[in-house]
C-alpha cells in the first residue's frame, strides 16, 4: 500500500514541476507583448484569486494577524524580489538556462541555514553545497564571450527565492499553505500595481490575450495543488527529488519550443546542481531519522 502510496507522489512531483515548466514558457511567451511588471500583476492577482478560493474550500482563515509578522513581511519581500528576477530572467535568458540555476535554491537555502539559522552542516553537505555551486558557475559562465548580464536576473531570482524557502521554516507550522500563498499575493499586488503605473503602463495590455493569460495562471496554480498533495501523500525524501524534474521539462522546452541551444557547460553544470540537490535532500533527510531515532 505506501508503495502505491509513494509511486502515485511521485508522479503527482513530476506532474508538478511539468505544470511549472510549462507555466515558466507562458510567461516567457507573454513577455513578448506584456512587460515584467504587467506579467508580475497578472500572477500575483490571479494567484490571489485562485489561493483565496482554495483556503476557502479548505476552511482555512483569511484573517490572521500573524500575517503582519516581521517573519511574513520578509517572505513578502523575497517573493516580490524572485518574482522581478524570475519574469525578467524568463523574458531575456533562454528557459533551460533560468530553470537550472533557479533549482539550485535548496543548497543556497542549506548555507543560509548555516548563516542566520545557526544549523550545523557536516563536511558531506558543505562538500555537496561546493560542487552546486561550481554547476551554477558552468550555468552561468562568468568571464566567457557567451556570458550575458541578464542572466544576473536569473541569479537574483536564485537568491530571493532560496530566502524565502529559509524564510519558510521560521514560519508556524499552523498557518496553511493555502492562506500563506494568500497573504503573499496580497501583499505583492500594491507594491506591482505601483511597479506598474509608475513605469507609464495600464494595468493590464491594451488587447490582452486570455488564451495566454489564463492557462499561464492555471497551470502554476495546478502546480502549487500537485505539489501539495504529493508531500502531504509521501515523505519529503520521497518526492522532492523528483523536483529537479523541472531542469529536464524547462530543456525540453527550450529546445523544441524556443531552439535553444544549450552548450555542454550548461548541460554539465545542470547536472551538477540536480547531483548536488537530490544528494542534499536524502543526506537531509538521513540526519534527520538518526537525530529522531
Amino acid at each position: 500500500m505506501n508503495t502505491d502510496k509513494n509511486g502515485h507522489a511521485i508522479l503527482l512531483m513530476i506532474g508538478s514541476m511539468a505544470a511549472f515548466a510549462l507555466a515558466d514558457a507562458l510567461v516567457k511567451i507573454s513577455t513578448a507583448s506584456m512587460s515584467t511588471f504587467q506579467v508580475m500583476f497578472i500572477l500575483f492577482g490571479g494567484g490571489f484569486i485562485v489561493f483565496t478560493l482554495i483556503a476557502i474550500q479548505q476552511g482555512n482563515k483569511l484573517v490572521d494577524r500573524r500575517a503582519f509578522s516581521p517573519i511574513l513581511l520578509f517572505r513578502y519581500v523575497a517573493e516580490i524580489a524572485g518574482m522581478v528576477g524570475m519574469v525578467t530572467a524568463l523574458a531575456t535568458v533562454p528557459i533551460s538556462t533560468v530553470g537550472a540555476i533557479t533549482q539550485a535554491s535548496p543548497l543556497v537555502a542549506a548555507m543560509g541555514a548555516v548563516i542566520f539559522l545557526k544549523e550545523k552542516v557536516g563536511w558531506r553537505r558543505w562538500a555537496t553545497i561546493a560542487v552546486g555551486f561550481f554547476g551554477v558557475l558552468l550555468i552561468v559562465q562568468p568571464g566567457t564571450i557567451t556570458f550575458d548580464n541578464s542572466i544576473l536576473w536569473a541569479v537574483l531570482a536564485l537568491i530571493a527565492l532560496s530566502a524565502r524557502d529559509l524564510n519558510t521554516r521560521m514560519i508556524p507550522t499552523d498557518l496553511p499553505s493555502a492562506s500563506l500563498a494568500a497573504f503573499t499575493m496580497a501583499a505583492a499586488l500594491p507594491i506591482t500595481v505601483i511597479l506598474v503605473l509608475s513605469n507609464g503602463e495600464t494595468l493590464l495590455p491594451e488587447n490582452p490575450n486570455w488564451l495566454l493569460i489564463i492557462p499561464m495562471i492555471a497551470l502554476g496554480s495546478f502546480g502549487y495543488m500537485l505539489l501539495i498533495a504529493s508531500i502531504r501523500m509521501a515523505e519529503v525524501s520521497i518526492v522532492m527529488p523528483y523536483r529537479y524534474s523541472r531542469i529536464l521539462f524547462l530543456l525540453m522546452l527550450g529546445i523544441l519550443v524556443f531552439d535553444e541551444k544549450p552548450n555542454a557547460l550548461m548541460l554539465m553544470g545542470a547536472a551538477l546542481v540536480i547531483v548536488s540537490g537530490v544528494y542534499m535532500l536524502l543526506r537531509e533527510q538521513q540526519v534527520k531519522q538518526k537525530t529522531e531515532g
